[in-house]
């Protein structure tokens, strides 16, 4: 029997209103993914990423929206999807997290997370969402830039 995670997106930012770190570098606000009350940036800040949800222009949001909802493929990967991606561009080609996503049913899967380029496998999932969960937090991200 699988185990049924609640899906989340929160405003969030790479550094806190004070934080030294961010003198010098990009503030970006994005939509944080938070996976049964834990937040996947956090788990996964060493790698210097934000998601890839609800930052950049309205027309890239809704794209990324599509991708997440499976209603068109990513055209880079086979059911791959970028899920953190470059700070200050969110370019792929500077480096990125990705992440397997199929539906079965009412069921989402995310599995398979990678550091890309160097397609090192995370030790990370695989979560399972409602579909009704999931559409909704995804569709949450548009606009919390």
């Amino acid at each position: 029997m699988i185990k049924v995670s609640y899906l989340e997106t929160r405003p969030s930012s790479r550094y806190a209103e004070h934080d030294p770190k961010q003198t010098g570098n990009k503030n970006t606000i994005f939509a944080d993914i938070i996976i049964d009350g834990n937040s996947l940036y956090q788990k996964l800040k060493k790698y210097d990423l934000v998601p890839a949800l609800g930052w950049g222009s309205e027309e890239h949001q809704r794209l990324m929206i599509e991708y997440f909802l499976l209603k068109s493929p990513f055209e880079l990967m086979y059911h791959r999807y970028p899920i953190l991606v470059c700070p200050w561009c969110g370019d792929l080609e500077c480096g990125y997290i990705s992440v397997s996503i199929g539906k079965e049913s009412d069921i989402v899967e995310w599995s398979n997370f990678q550091v890309t380029g160097s397609n090192n496998k995370l030790e990370i999932g695989p979560y399972y969402f409602k579909w009704d969960n999931y559409k909704y937090a995804i569709e949450s991200a548009l606009g919390v830039e």
